[in-house]
């Protein structure tokens, strides 16, 4: 059953608010228009640059400015890789937001603060959360 449609109205100043029930339908649409928006630049900008390295790619007889443009294919094909596993994050965000998980904690299932989630719409955890399992990460790559 999905918790959000697009058909709530959402004021064009809306911000979440503390005073407000935590994910009710405003907050729920903010977050899934935020990751939508996000993720419709995302793949804008993926576009463009393919478009871009694949006419430069033409215009490149010169085996130097080849080279140069191989070394170009080779970073784009990395940040491409990031921006796939990073809509693959907002794609799971709006699932979170349709079953009502978004915005807790996969850990303790507290509240994740607003602030934090407007930055980062796609966090899981609270910051508390995120640190402890940053340092028990660390813990074994250390050992």
């Amino acid at each position: 059953m999905s918790q959000t449609s697009s058909a709530i109205e959402l004021p064009e100043d809306y911000y979440p608010g503390a005073d407000e029930d935590f994910m009710n339908p405003l907050q729920l649409e903010y977050f899934r228009r935020k990751l939508l928006n996000w993720k419709q630049e995302i793949l804008r900008e993926s576009a463009e640059t393919l478009q871009n390295l694949q006419e430069d790619n033409l215009r490149e007889p010169d085996i130097a400015d080849r080279a140069s443009s191989e070394t170009d294919w080779s970073v784009e094909l990395r940040t491409r890789d990031r921006q796939r596993k990073l809509v693959a994050k907002i794609d799971s965000a709006l699932r979170r937001i349709e079953t009502g998980e978004y915005g807790y904690c996969e850990v303790t299932g507290e509240p994740i603060s607003l602030k934090r989630l407007d930055a980062r719409p796609i966090a899981t955890m609270t910051i508390e959360a995120q640190e402890a399992h940053e340092r028990a990460e660390k813990v074994h790559r250390d050992d």
